[in-house]
C-alpha cells in the first residue's frame, strides 16, 4: 500500500509472524480501519503493530497533558497506520530553494496588529499531496477576495500540470513562491471549478477564458514574528513554511502546538497563516498563530491548528513567508 514499506521491516527486523499485537485495542483498530476505508493484504499485522505504537504514544502525551505537561492533546487520524518516515515522504512535499525570488514586504507605518485576527476561509482540502498548490491558491483567494470582495476558488490541478518550468514538480513537491511566478508568467489561474483537482499529476489544461486569478507580483516577509504578524492584518492569509516532522504535529488534535523539538531552519511543509490571537494570559505563552493545514479537516482543529507564537519563531513559522500582490 505505501512504498518501501517492506524495505523497512526489513531493515527494522521486523516479521509478521513475530509481531506481538495488542488484543485490547482490537475493537478499536477495526473502528479505525472502517472509519478511514483501509484495506489490507499479507502486511496487515504489520500496519496494525505501527497504529498500536502510535496509539500508545498518543495516549501517552495525552496523560501528560493531562498533568499539565503540555498545551495541546493528540488523537488517532488517517496517518495512524505509517511510520513518522512513511509519513514524512508522502504528506511533507516542499522543496525549498537557497535564493527566493520576490520582493521584500515593508511593514506599513498604519498597521494595526494588536488586534487578534481570524481570516478562515473554506476547510482544507487533501491530498497529492502538494501542500505548495493548496497553500499558494489559499493566499491568491485570500488577495482576490480583499480586492474584489468575492470568494473563488482557484485551481490547485491547475499549479500541479502546469508550473513545472517555474521549479515545481506536482505531486513530488515544490515551492509557493514558485506558484506564484507561474500565475505571474502565464497570466492567469483557472477556477477550481474549470479545473478540477484530481490528486494525481496530468498535462497542463490550462484555459484563459476560465482564469479568476492573476499574480502581478510576490512579496517576501522578513524573518521576524512581528513582521509576519503585521502581514496577516493588513494583507490576509499569508503562505508559510514549517517544520511539520514531527509525530506530535501529525497527530494534532487542539490547543497550543509547542515542541521544543521543532525546528525553525528545517522547513518540510507549506501552510496559511490566517490569523492569531492569544487565550487566557496574553503573557504566559499563550499567543498563537492560527494556521491552515492541507490534510483535510479530519486532522487537527477542522484542518487547522494554533501554533506558538513569539517563541523563537517556533517550527519556523516566520523564516519563509510570502504572498501574492494581485
Amino acid at each position: 500500500m505505501y512504498p518501501f514499506v517492506f524495505l523497512i521491516a526489513l531493515c527494522l527486523g521486523i516479521a509478521s509472524a513475530t509481531i506481538e499485537l495488542d488484543q485490547s485495542l482490537d475493537a478499536q483498530w477495526i473502528h479505525w480501519k472502517a472509519t478511514h476505508g483501509k484495506q489490507y493484504g499479507m502486511n496487515e499485522g504489520w500496519r496494525k503493530a505501527v497504529w498500536e505504537k502510535n496509539m500508545k504514544m498518543i495516549e501517552q502525551h495525552n496523560r501528560e497533558q493531562s498533568q499539565g505537561k503540555h498545551s495541546f492533546t493528540m488523537a488517532m487520524n488517517g496517518f495512524g497506520d505509517m511510520t513518522n518516515e512513511e509519513f514524512r515522504h508522502m504528506m511533507n512535499g516542499l522543496k525549498i530553494e537557497k535564493d527566493e525570488k520576490g520582493k521584500m514586504f515593508k511593514i506599513p507605518f498604519f498597521a494595526d496588529i494588536y488586534v487578534p485576527v481570524d481570516r478562515r476561509q473554506t476547510p482544507p482540502k487533501r491530498k497529492c499531496p502538494p501542500c505548495y498548490g493548496f497553500l499558494a491558491t489559499g493566499a491568491l483567494e485570500g488577495q482576490m477576495f480583499r480586492k474584489t470582495g468575492k470568494r473563488v476558488s482557484l485551481s490547485v490541478q491547475n499549479l500541479l500540470d502546469c508550473s513545472w518550468p517555474q521549479g515545481n514538480e506536482g505531486c513530488n513537491g515544490g515551492l509557493m513562491s514558485n506558484a506564484f511566478q507561474y500565475v505571474k508568467n502565464n497570466g492567469g489561474l483557472d477556477t477550481e471549478e474549470s479545473y478540477p483537482y484530481v490528486a494525481r499529476d496530468g498535462p497542463c489544461k490550462y484555459r484563459p477564458e476560465h482564469s479568476a486569478a492573476n499574480v502581478t507580483a510576490f512579496e517576501n516577509i522578513p524573518q521576524q514574528e512581528e513582521a509576519l504578524m503585521m502581514a496577516v492584518a493588513n494583507m490576509g492569509p499569508i503562505s508559510a513554511a514549517i517544520d511539520a516532522s514531527l509525530d506530535t504535529f501529525r497527530f494534532y488534535k487542539e490547543g497550543i502546538y509547542y515542541d521544543p523539538k521543532c525546528s525553525s531552519e528545517d522547513l518540510n511543509h507549506g501552510v496559511l497563516v490566517v490569523g492569531y490571537g492569544f487565550q487566557g494570559k496574553e503573557s504566559d505563552n499563550q499567543k498563537y498563530w492560527f494556521v491552515k493545514n492541507s490534510w483535510g479537516a479530519d486532522w487537527g482543529m477542522d484542518g487547522y491548528i494554533k501554533m506558538a507564537k513569539d517563541r523563537d519563531n517556533h517550527c519556523g513559522i516566520a523564516t519563509m513567508a510570502s504572498f501574492p500582490i494581485v
